[in-house]
């Protein structure tokens, strides 16, 4: 989801190793040597960055609940109010979430419990935030339809979205990217249509 271009910072590094490590084998199933040794510095060199494990796994989460958010946010607001467009923006930035981070999709479905209870709590209010913007542009697009039908749509389109862990790797008989994205994009266009 990030646009930036330039190489990423260590901090940076640390975090996406660390997602895809907790990931494969759980948190309590790596140890900080074994992320040190993926992005090559010491495991005590770790806590330069974080404190700790709990600290990785709380800016993981966090972050990219409030990277999903702000993303959000800014989709809406670039489509300019048109709802048909800012609908096609979310899923669009969603796909890009699914398909490019999905470690962390794995992450969270596995390890929210872990979080300290303040900073899980966050998570929580983050996403109800990100929903809250699906579920306003659907309203404008199906006004006739049921708030609590609306909700539970977007929360189906979430799932199916998510879902993207579950695939395995592309290649193994699964459509590219770009044909996924393509497929995924047209899975949830369908979905809310049958909202009508």
């Amino acid at each position: 989801m990030s646009t930036r271009t330039d190489a990423p910072t260590r901090r940076e590094q640390i975090l996406r190793e660390a997602a895809r490590l907790f990931a494969e084998r759980g948190f309590h199933g790596v140890g900080v040597d074994e992320i040190g040794a993926a992005v090559g510095i010491s495991g005590p060199g770790l806590y330069r960055h974080f404190p700790g494990k709990d600290a990785m796994l709380a800016e993981l989460l966090v972050g990219i609940s409030g990277r999903l958010l702000d993303g959000g946010r800014r989709r809406v607001a670039e489509a300019d109010g048109v709802p048909e467009q800012v609908l096609s923006s979310l899923i669009d930035g969603h796909i890009d979430f699914a398909l490019d981070d999905r470690p962390l999709i794995t992450l969270h479905d596995r390890e929210l419990d872990r979080l300290r209870d303040s900073d899980r709590k966050l998570v929580r209010q983050l996403q109800r935030q990100y929903v809250e913007l699906w579920v306003d542009v659907v309203r404008r697009l199906h006004p006739e339809t049921g708030e609590g039908q609306v909700r539970a749509a977007v929360h189906a389109v979430f799932g199916l979205l998510n879902s993207t862990p579950h695939l395995g790797s592309y290649g193994n008989g699964l459509p590219g990217r770009a044909a996924m994205e393509d497929l995924l994009r047209k899975l949830a266009h369908g979905a809310f249509a049958s909202l009508t």
